[in-house]
C-alpha cells in the first residue's frame, strides 16, 4: 500500500492447528514463542528475542454487505496458522497520499475489513495489567499504529498492550433512522466494535500473558473522548478496569442534530444518483425510516461514503458521532449518575493542544500585515489551548465530580510551550505532546529533539506513574518523590510536567492550573495585541465550533456550524 502523509510540514503521522470454541479459550501451555492461541485460531507474531509483536488479529468479522451497519459479529474461525507478522490496512478512509513524482493528492484508502488488533506482550509475561490503546484521528481517520506506540511501552510499564482498529467516518457513526439496527437503535457502531474488541480481551489476553481482570482502556485524543463515553457506556460494564484520555474530554452529540446533519452530509449523493431535484430535498428524503431510504444507503458504494468525510477538523457539528441515543449512550451525555463504569481515570492535555489545529489555517494568509497574521495566530493558538486543555481534562473532572467516586488524576504537559526552558517554536506542548514519552517512533521528531536529558528524564518520571497505575491503580509509589494529587473541586490539583530552568532534568510539580471558560473569555476581551476587529474574525473563522467553544460562540455571537 503507498505510503500515507499526513502533513509534510510536520513529518508526523497524525497520523492452528485446531479451532477453539468461544467458551473453551485455549490455554497457555498451547504456546510456543511466537504463536499464540486465540479463541478463533491460532496466530504467528514477529519474535525477537524475548519481544511478540501480532499485527492485525481479527477480533470482529468484516462488516460489509448486510452487516455494514449492524452490531459487529464474531469472526469466523480458522484452521490454519494465521500470519500476523504484517501491518494490516488502515480502516477505509480518507488520506493524504504521495505518488512516486512527490505531489500528494487526498484519496481513500484502507479496507472495510478492518475489526482487528495488534497485541504487543513479552515471550516470558505472565499475568500482566493489559493497556488497551485506540487510536486517533477525529473517529474519521488513524490506525492502530499510527503512533509508533508498542514494545517499548511494554518494556517501560511491564504491561501487555493492545492496540485496536475499528470502522471510522460514517462507516462507523451514521445516525440516520433507516439505518438503525431494530434491536441495538443506535448509530454508534465504532463503539460497539470498541466493545467487542475488549471482549476478544476479556476472552484471549491471558494466552498473550494478560490478566482479563486487571484492563485499563486508554485513547488518544478521539480515542480518548471515546474512553470518556464508556464510562457512561452500559455497553462496556465490566469491561475494563481503568482509564486513560489522552487529550480526550467530553463530547456527546445530539441525535435529532446529529440526523440532521448526516442527512445534510449524505444529500449530494441522493442528488447525484437521481432520489432528489436539490439537496435540501434530499436531506429531508434522508431522514424518513423507510425501506427505500434504507436499501439506497446499503446500495452506496464504501468509498463514496468515505469522499464525504475528509477533516472536520475537531468540529462536531462537521461529523457528528458518539449519539446519545440512550442505548450506547445515554441522551444526557456526562451530566447526573450516568457513570456506569465508575473506576479509576487519569486525563492528560499538554498546554498548547490547539497549535495543531490553526498553525497552517489558510485564514491567516488572507491578513495582508505580515505582523498582524503572525499576531492573529498568536492569539487564536494561546487561547485556544487554553479552552483545549481545559476542555480535555478540567472541564471534565468538574462536570464527574458530584457523581463519580473513583479516584480522578489530572496531567498536564507544559514541556515545550512558551513559558517552558525548552519552548518549541509555533507548536509548544502539542496535541500528541505525550506521544514521544511513550516511544521513541512516534514521528515527531521533525518538530523538536526529543532525545534531550530534560525530556528523557520527564519521560522515565511519567512511565514509572503510568506503570503503577496500570499495576494498582494509584500512579504514586514509594520510590515517586513527587505525589500525584487526586483531584477534587476544591483543590483541582493536576500534576504538570515541564523540565528545570537549565533543561537537564524533569520538574514535576501539582499546581492549580484551572481556568473557567468566563475567565478565558474575559482574558480574550482585554487583549490587545489584536485589534478588535481582526479578534473577531479569528474568533468567528478559527476558534468557533470547535469541541471547546460552546460557551465562547455564545458570548461572541459566532456560529456553531450545527
Amino acid at each position: 500500500m503507498r505510503e500515507i502523509e499526513m502533513r509534510k510540514t510536520l513529518n508526523v503521522v497524525l497520523s492452528m492447528g485446531l479451532v477453539v470454541s468461544l467458551s473453551a479459550c485455549a490455554n497457555k501451555e498451547s504456546n510456543e514463542p511466537g504463536i499464540r492461541t486465540t479463541a478463533y485460531g491460532k496466530v504467528q507474531g514477529i519474535l525477537v528475542e524475548n519481544d511478540e509483536t501480532y499485527y492485525g488479529i481479527p477480533y470482529g468479522a468484516n462488516p460489509t454487505g448486510e452487516l455494514r451497519w449492524q452490531e459487529p459479529e464474531e469472526p469466523e474461525s480458522w484452521n490454519e496458522t494465521l500470519d500476523c507478522t504484517e501491518k494490516e490496512e488502515v480502516s477505509m478512509q480518507m488520506a493524504n497520499v504521495t505518488a512516486d513524482d512527490g505531489s500528494t493528492s487526498r484519496e481513500v484508502v484502507g479496507t472495510t475489513d478492518c475489526l482487528n488488533l495488534d497485541v504487543f506482550t513479552k515471550t516470558d509475561a505472565d499475568d500482566l495489567p493489559v493497556l488497551v490503546f485506540i487510536h486517533g484521528g477525529n473517529n474519521q481517520t488513524g490506525s492502530s499504529y499510527d503512533t509508533g506506540i508498542g514494545l517499548e511501552l511494554v518494556e517501560n510499564t511491564d504491561s501487555v498492550l493492545v492496540s485496536i482498529n475499528y470502522r471510522t467516518g460514517l462507516l462507523g457513526f451514521n445516525s440516520l433512522p433507516a439505518v438503525q439496527d431494530d434491536e441495538t437503535e443506535t448509530g454508534n457502531y465504532a463503539l460497539q466494535d470498541m466493545a467487542l474488541a475488549l471482549e476478544w480481551v476479556q476472552d484471549n489476553i491471558e494466552n498473550f500473558g494478560g490478566d482479563p481482570d486487571n484492563v485499563t482502556v486508554s485513547g488518544f485524543s478521539a480515542g480518548g473522548r471515546n474512553v470518556m463515553a464508556m464510562l457512561v457506556s452500559p455497553m462496556f460494564e465490566d469491561l475494563f478496569d481503568k482509564a486513560i484520555a489522552f487529550s480526550g474530554g467530553m463530547t456527546i452529540s445530539e441525535l435529532d442534530d446529529s440526523i440532521a446533519k448526516d442527512a445534510q452530509i449524505i444529500a449530494p449523493l441522493a442528488v447525484e444518483d437521481g432520489k432528489a431535484a436539490t439537496a435540501e430535498e434530499a436531506a429531508s428524503w434522508l431522514m424518513n425510516d423507510s425501506e427505500e431510504v434504507k436499501e439506497y444507503l446499503y446500495g452506496i458504494d464504501e468509498s463514496r461514503l468515505t469522499q464525504l468525510m475528509s477533516d472536520a477538523g475537531i468540529r462536531m457539528a462537521k461529523f457528528p458521532h458518539l449519539f446519545g441515543d440512550n442505548v450506547v449512550l445515554p441522551a444526557t451525555g456526562f451530566e447526573g449518575d450516568n457513570y456506569v463504569n465508575d473506576v479509576p481515570v487519569m486525563m492528560l492535555t499538554g498546554s498548547t493542544e490547539f497549535s495543531f489545529f490553526t498553525a497552517f489555517d489558510p485564514f491567516y494568509a488572507t491578513i495582508a500585515d505580515e505582523q498582524e497574521s503572525v499576531a492573529a495566530k498568536d492569539f487564536a493558538i494561546k487561547y485556544g489551548s487554553d479552552f483545549y486543555r481545559t476542555f480535555n481534562t478540567q472541564l471534565s473532572a468538574m462536570t464527574m465530580a458530584e457523581n463519580y467516586d473513583s479516584d480522578i488524576y489530572l496531567c498536564q504537559i507544559n514541556y515545550g510551550d512558551a513559558m517552558s526552558p525548552a519552548a518549541i517554536p509555533v507548536f509548544g506542548s502539542f496535541h500528541g505532546i505525550f506521544v514521544p514519552m511513550l516511544t521513541s517512533q512516534s514521528g515527531y521528531a521533525s518538530i523538536a529533539d526529543f532525545t534531550t536529558p530534560g525530556f528523557v528524564s520527564i519521560a522515565e518520571e511519567f512511565n514509572a506513574y503510568l506503570k503503577n497505575f496500570l499495576h494498582e491503580g494509584n500512579p504514586n509509589s514509594d520510590e515517586i518523590q513527587t505525589e500525584w494529587q487526586t483531584w477534587d473541586s476544591t483543590a483541582k490539583q493536576t500534576l504538570v510536567f515541564d523540565v528545570q530552568e537549565d533543561s537537564e532534568m524533569a520538574a514535576i510539580e501539582s499546581q492549580d492550573v484551572y481556568k473557567s471558560n468566563q475567565e478565558i473569555i474575559d482574558e480574550m476581551a482585554s487583549d490587545t495585541t489584536v485589534s478588535d476587529e481582526l479578534k473577531q474574525q479569528v474568533i468567528a473563522n478559527i476558534l468557533n465550533g470547535r469541541w471547546f467553544s460552546g460557551d465562547l460562540d455564545s458570548y461572541f455571537n459566532t456560529p456553531s456550524l450545527w
